[in-house]
């Protein structure tokens, strides 16, 4: 599959209208494309962060749909958006164990490689991520969206629950540690979200 995913940041105070807006018109726009096959919206509400995920079948569905949703983008997200920056992966790894909902939490990991090493990187994410990942409790998905051009990517686990994801961060880092190392991989960015909606369907 291949993600698209979108970024912003503002006012925390004018955050639930951006979600109002994706949650209504957004989610009626992407369900009419053809290959869409689901979304995630991502918040961080003291910061006023707000990322958005859009998954693909192929790399076309994908490229296809921008074309709409470039004209609507910044209209959805007023007034809240004061940046946003769009980026586009694929989806390297796609790990499900458990059925995430509202209320849970995402850490995504943001990394950077030489891109001559973008198959270490994901070998070095099935070996040592998924696995160690899969036994920490409340864990719903592990993710691995990779750039191979630009020599970036995003790690992602998703928690059920708010707690599940505090009580990880300790047993992560170490997972990070040991699968940066094996795959020569820069730690650039950490962040951790609240799960507003998280459906993709992979029939």
């Amino acid at each position: 599959m291949f993600v698209r995913a979108v970024y912003a940041t503002g006012d925390p105070a004018l955050l639930d209208a951006a979600l109002r807006s994706l949650n209504s018109e957004g989610r009626d726009l992407l369900e009419e494309r053809p290959g869409y096959r689901g979304a995630d919206v991502f918040v961080d509400r003291e910061l006023g962060t707000l990322l958005t995920v859009s998954w693909w079948e192929s790399e076309k569905a994908r490229h296809n749909s921008d074309e709409v949703m470039r004209e609507r983008r910044e209209a959805l997200l007023e007034p809240f958006a004061g940046t946003m920056s769009v980026a586009n992966y694929e989806a390297a790894v796609y790990h499900q164990v458990g059925h995430p909902r509202q209320g849970g939490g995402l850490r995504a990991a943001r990394l950077e490689f030489d891109p001559r090493d973008a198959d270490l990187v994901v070998d070095a994410f099935r070996a040592s991520v998924v696995p160690r990942a899969e036994s920490l409790p409340g864990l719903c998905r592990t993710t691995l969206l990779l750039d191979r051009e630009r020599g970036r990517a995003v790690a992602g686990a998703l928690f059920a629950d708010r707690a599940a994801l505090a009580a990880s961060r300790a047993a992560m880092a170490g997972v990070r540690h040991e699968a940066s190392a094996k795959a020569h991989v820069d730690v650039v960015g950490l962040e951790e979200f609240e799960v507003v909606y998280a459906d993709v369907r992979l029939d």
